[in-house]
């Protein structure tokens, strides 16, 4: 599985016109599940977020994860993460695992990610979604389970 995740103040995500769901500190996570991917793979990408440690410290250093902050993760399906770009102008998305399966996981990693006791709001699979975010830092960084 493939995650971006970005440090956030706030982040929401709106479907339709209807904000549907939305965060206060915390990480907005956007997450791939890849051709191939398990469970196994989803509660290990979970467990490393939920111990990240990119927030700081009385000092001022990135020293505290999400679950000493008692921030907040937006979980935001995001296929495009599989994206091929090594030919042509127009990427392959080929990678990515088929949709009933990538939203199986998807699934999956939010409540693998809720069960380490993260609060978990979501996005809608599949859905045309608008994300709004305030990125803190900017702090953004990528995870991937494969290697």
């Amino acid at each position: 599985m493939r995650a971006l995740l970005q440090r956030v103040l706030e982040a929401s995500v709106t479907v339709e016109g209807e904000r549907i769901s939305q965060i206060g500190p915390g990480l907005l996570v956007l997450v791939c599940a890849m051709e191939g991917d398990s469970e196994a793979e989803a509660e290990k990408l979970a467990a490393r977020i939920s111990k990240l440690r990119i927030f700081q410290d009385e000092a001022g250093k990135m020293n505290r994860a999400l679950t000493d902050i008692n921030g907040e993760a937006l979980v935001v399906s995001q296929f495009t993460l599989a994206a091929d770009t090594r030919r042509g102008n127009r990427p392959g998305f080929s990678a990515a695992a088929p949709p009933e399966v990538g939203r199986a996981l998807y699934e999956h990693f939010a409540d693998a990610l809720a069960a380490l006791g993260v609060p978990v709001q979501r996005g809608r699979f599949a859905a045309d979604m608008k994300v709004a975010l305030v990125n803190d830092g900017p702090i953004t960084i990528w995870l991937d389970t494969e290697g």
